[in-house]
């Protein structure tokens, strides 16, 4: 819950020199159990936005509070700590559990495999919570799933932003001929 560099944690440039939301590769965001295809989306956004949802969030479907969103990445990062912002009234979600460089996930999946690591999640409706990460087992990151098993008793999961911070280990994991010849020459 804190910096691991040498700037005041108040100051929102700390946030923003370490998220890793430009390196989210949004267009394959995708989410199991989201209400509203295509949700999961609009969660990855700037820290500076963290708290403008617009209307805009995931959130399960009724009666079913448990969520798995698939986040791939454009180049290898390193995660330092992951930051959610849950909805009001006991639909933030109360668990997380992370695995990495896994495609393809469901829900049966997540029931038999070891986690990379599990936290308990607070209510975080200003957005000033982060969650270390164990730091050596988050390098080379090229997707990450994340698993909400379940809400603070609400009858869904609601999740209105999920940022990353860490850095990038590669300039891209979709690099052309032509840019391969610039780096390696």
């Amino acid at each position: 819950m804190s910096c691991t560099h040498d700037h005041n944690c108040e100051d929102h440039e700390c946030s923003s020199d370490w998220s890793l939301y430009k390196h989210i590769d949004l267009s394959k965001v995708t989410a199991l159990n989201e209400a509203v295809s295509g949700s999961a989306k609009s969660v990855f956004k700037a820290w500076e936005q963290r708290l403008h949802s617009s209307g805009e969030h995931l959130e399960s479907n009724e009666g079913d509070a448990e969520l798995l969103v698939f986040v791939p990445f454009t180049s290898d990062v390193k995660i330092k700590s992951i930051s959610i912002v849950g909805g009001p009234e006991g639909t933030s979600p109360s668990k997380l559990r992370v695995f990495i460089n896994r495609e393809g996930i469901d829900f049966s999946d997540v029931e038999s495999m070891q986690a990379v690591q599990e936290w308990e999640l607070a209510e975080n409706l200003q957005g000033i919570l982060e969650y270390q990460t164990r730091y050596s087992k988050f390098q080379s990151v090229g997707n990450i799933t994340l698993h909400f098993p379940e809400s603070f008793g609400g009858d869904t999961t609601q999740i209105r932003y999920i940022g990353f911070k860490g850095e990038a280990t590669q300039v891209s994991l979709h690099i052309n001929a032509a840019t391969m010849t610039r780096y390696c020459s």
